[in-house]
């Protein structure tokens, strides 16, 4: 039986959505921007800026951002379970690797609404 990363008495359905459900939007959001690049050829801070500081923007970024750190937590604790067997070395890692999801989400915080 397969273990969830967010749960301890479920099964791994649920990371399963989470990972499809993170791609799925984070994919929409990469296809969005790319297009908004494309559509405003020799953009300028200003037009940048602008882009960012409307709170729709802020709102979907932060997501954006939130979709990735759980996609890649719930991959590499995936990693980390499969191929490292030294039960510490694996629960340091862990950690580390939370530690500096979480510090992302703070910085990416900090970064958008110094906008």
């Amino acid at each position: 039986m397969v273990k969830s990363v967010l749960g301890v008495y479920h099964p791994g359905l649920r990371d399963w959505i989470i990972q499809r459900v993170s791609a799925v939007f984070m994919a929409a959001y990469m296809v969005g921007l790319v297009l908004y690049v494309a559509c405003h050829p020799g953009i300028t801070f200003a037009v940048w800026h602008g882009l960012f500081a409307c709170t729709a923007m802020k709102v979907a970024t932060l997501l954006f951002v939130l979709l990735l750190l759980m996609h890649a937590w719930i991959g590499m604790w995936t990693v980390l379970t499969d191929y490292v067997k030294c039960f510490v070395l694996r629960s340091v890692l862990n950690v580390g690797i939370i530690l500096s999801l979480v510090a992302c989400f703070f910085w990416a915080l900090l970064i958008l609404w110094s906008v």
